[in-house]
């Protein structure tokens, strides 16, 4: 994903959510001033490799979810889908945050060796230079969701669910499982509800890139609100 394909749809989230595209840049440099590059050689098992991208949502818990999960090559999770696969017994290969939960997970697996791609935006600033610090630092693989500038990477997505799906595409994933998506989760606030929604959306662009079938969009495609996606 090239900065410019994913601009246009960038802009269409600032303007849904009033956000300010300042504060992503404002954030993205402040975790430039504490990260080096990260080699993407580390997350070298995702090239051509099936790759659950586990969701945190109620699902997850779910006993043909966690087959799954485990039957994948490697396994990228969002936030705390990571401290739910580790209670059985499931390692991840990476884990996709913003910090807004679990700061003491997000610095045990960059301390054993394990990638975290740790992103910055506008309104968890306090978050980055409270945590990346204390994480070893050639383990924090840094993104936004603004331009990318120096040590940090932009592979497209907006939830840290739909960011982990982008990257592990960009790593060149031969098949994606998606296991913990609750996209209609009634346990969520309208905000995140709204949130869920773009996931959705980006999911949907991302199987029409990929030209594979994402299927937690089963039954759901023909509602997807797709104008603002650059679709072929």
């Amino acid at each position: 994903m090239e900065f410019d394909e994913w601009e246009p749809v960038y802009e269409a989230i600032l303007a849904d959510f009033g956000y300010d595209r300042t504060g992503d840049e404002r954030a993205r440099d402040v975790l430039a001033s504490l990260t080096d590059g990260f080699d993407l050689e580390r997350l070298s098992a995702a090239r051509d490799a099936t790759v659950a991208v586990a969701g945190a949502g109620p699902s997850l818990e779910d006993e043909a979810s966690l087959e799954r999960a485990r039957n994948a090559d490697v396994v990228f999770a969002a936030s705390t889908a990571v401290d739910t696969l580790a209670s059985r017994g499931i390692d991840v290969d990476c884990m996709v945050t913003d910090l807004d939960k679990n700061p003491d997970t997000v610095r045990r697996l960059t301390d054993s060796g394990v990638p975290v791609a740790v992103h910055a935006h506008g309104d968890n600033v306090p978050a980055v230079r409270d945590i990346v610090p204390d994480c070893s630092d050639e383990f924090v693989l840094p993104t936004t969701q603004a331009a990318p500038r120096s040590s940090v990477e932009n592979f497209g997505g907006f939830t840290d669910g739909d960011r982990a799906a982008f990257l592990a595409d960009h790593l060149g994933a031969s098949r994606l499982v998606f296991v913990g998506w609750d996209l209609d989760d009634p346990t969520v606030d309208p905000a995140k509800a709204r949130k869920l929604e773009w996931a959705e959306r980006l999911l949907y662009w991302l199987e029409s890139r990929r030209d594979e079938r994402v299927t937690v969009l089963d039954g759901r495609r023909d509602a997807i609100e797709t104008s603002v996606l650059p679709l072929e």
